[in-house]
């Protein structure tokens, strides 16, 4: 590093002090809440000391222990939350997979597209994905009564998928212009069909957008609210509203206990994948930012 670009210790100290600063104040929703998940609902939300939830003081008294899994047993157990855990990983695979697979294909085909109307199909997209999603989901509502579909996964997909394809098409289309077309025509010229080329040769390269691309379309069915709300049955939740249905019912002693286990059950997962594929995200989001 040249004495230029070299930092004194004071900036140092600054820069390293608001970094701390700023991790502690980002993690403390998630860990005190995780930590409270193990309390009992008069220690977390204690009125008369706060120091209750640091100590469990109730908790102790009530079963014996300083920490308790009560709340993740009534939520998953007795609320049975694991029923709306499994329908989210069913509509977030179904969403993630028909999205990503038309958004490769539509993407590909729109970047390498000579016509004019190419650009105005991703004009359109983009307006159609501007649009509030509730806008939306009213225009689905009619024919998914008249034909007996609502409450059902499926009709959940179905909205989710053209409410997300739009942004899919964007995003993927952005990254196949970054891909020089001298790599499909070398493929061809070699002897491969257009699809040949486009599998063999160009999805290889396209690995980091397609992965960032996934995990935006996961996180969009993953944390959805109104659709899945409006559209799902209350025997067909997905997580966050069955996360809701807690809140709803606080005069109930340990519901809201319940909510909490459920939102760490919910969050947890996501810091778990946001590690695991930190890499893919940050080359897939730069990808393309340098060229030359």
């Amino acid at each position: 590093m040249s004495k230029a670009t070299r930092l004194s210790p004071t900036t140092k100290i600054v820069a390293y002090g608001f970094l701390s600063l700023w991790l502690v104040m980002a993690a403390f929703p998630f860990v005190w809440t995780l930590w409270g998940s193990f309390k009992v609902e008069g220690d977390f939300f204690s009125k008369a000391d706060w120091a209750n939830s640091l100590f469990g003081t109730l908790t102790m008294s009530e079963t014996g222990g300083s920490f308790t899994g009560d709340g993740y047993y009534g939520a998953w157990v007795q609320e049975e939350f694991w029923r709306a855990a499994l329908n989210t990983l069913i509509v977030c695979v179904c969403v993630v997979t028909i999205s990503l697979t038309c958004g490769t294909l539509g993407g590909y085909a729109l970047s390498r597209s000579t016509y004019r109307y190419a650009f105005w199909f991703l004009l359109f997209a983009l307006m159609f994905r501007a649009m509030p999603p509730l806008t939306l989901v009213s225009g689905y509502l009619l024919p998914f009564f008249e034909w007996n579909l609502w409450g059902h996964l499926s009709t959940t997909i179905i909205v989710l998928v053209a409410i997300n394809q739009p942004f899919t098409l964007w995003m993927l289309h952005a990254f196949f212009k970054n891909i020089p077309k001298d790599l499909d025509e070398s493929a061809m010229v070699d002897g491969c069909t257009r699809f040949q080329a486009f599998r063999h040769v160009i999805i290889p390269v396209m690995w980091p957008g397609v992965i960032t691309t996934g995990l935006f379309s996961f996180l969009l069915a993953y944390n959805d609210f109104a659709v899945t709300t409006m559209l799902l049955s209350k025997e067909n939740q997905t997580m966050v509203p069955k996360l809701v249905s807690f809140l709803g019912t606080t005069q109930t002693k340990g519901n809201v206990m319940f909510a909490v286990a459920a939102v760490v059950s919910i969050t947890a997962p996501l810091f778990v994948m946001i590690i695991f594929f930190q890499k893919q995200i940050v080359s897939g989001l730069t990808a393309g930012a340098v060229k030359g």
